[in-house]
């Protein structure tokens, strides 16, 4: 079942990059300002020479037209890195609902990541300069404690193939987020190595159990069921440099 990709975006009006982003457009505009000016002073100063001098008038034009044009590409470049690319949600709704408890990926729901969700990150990471991909697992209020968790012992085993996603036993909404997250990160994986697709990326698994509502506050105590609030979160970032704090 196929969806437009405006199903599937979720647009934050969190922006850390604004006012860097305002400054470097300020900048340019000053730029070209100084252009305009140096343009200015260029006409008045040849009116009064020799026509031979005044020849190279409209070379020095072009010289300062490609250097508006570097000035155009560089602070588009700028605003590439520092924009942040729309959050995309897979709802829990349909064909592509988690089992109750479980977070083996349906078929139908591996076939919309390959085919929908894939094309969408492809964009993104290339749009916004990223390589880093985070997924996040989020449920709702419903206490979900029935069985001893067994995370600790398994998840290296699940990361590294050895064991399948369904061998994990939730103990918390936690370990459901992050179980979910993980089976599409190990999806994603997949994709990459079979298909040669998302090249260069590496992937994130979370948790934000039932902490977080769709709108990015902190949820209050509720603990009925509600789809509205179960989904996976697929973020983007760029992977720093890592400098301890002494």
């Amino acid at each position: 079942m196929a969806r437009r990709s405006r199903d599937i975006e979720y647009n934050e009006d969190i922006n850390i990059w604004p006012a860097f982003t305002d400054l470097m457009s300020n900048a340019f505009m000053i730029l070209i300002l100084f252009l305009l000016m140096t343009i200015v002073i260029s006409i008045t100063k040849n009116n009064n020479k020799p026509v031979k001098e005044a020849v190279d008038l409209p070379l020095k034009v072009k010289q300062l037209e490609q250097q508006v044009k570097n000035l155009q590409i560089q602070l588009e470049s700028q605003k590439r890195l520092t924009d942040t690319p729309p959050i995309i949600i897979i709802k829990d709704e349909g064909a592509y609902r988690f089992a109750s408890g479980s977070a083996e990926i349906p078929q139908q729901m591996s076939n919309y990541i390959l085919r929908q969700i894939v094309p969408e990150i492809e964009n993104r990471t290339k749009q916004y300069g990223i390589n880093v991909v985070e997924i996040i697992g989020h449920t709702d209020g419903q206490p979900n404690g029935n069985v001893a968790s067994n995370l600790d012992l398994n998840l290296e085993k699940v990361v590294s193939g050895a064991l399948p996603v369904g061998k994990l036993e939730s103990g918390s909404n936690a370990d459901l987020g992050l179980m979910r997250a993980l089976a599409v990160v190990k999806v994603l994986r997949d994709i990459q190595i079979k298909e040669r697709r998302l090249s260069g990326l590496s992937f994130r698994a979370y948790s934000a159990a039932q902490l977080i509502l769709p709108n990015g506050s902190f949820a209050a105590i509720a603990r009925q069921d509600d789809v509205t609030r179960r989904r996976i979160e697929i973020r983007f970032t760029r992977l720093g440099e890592v400098k301890e704090v002494k």
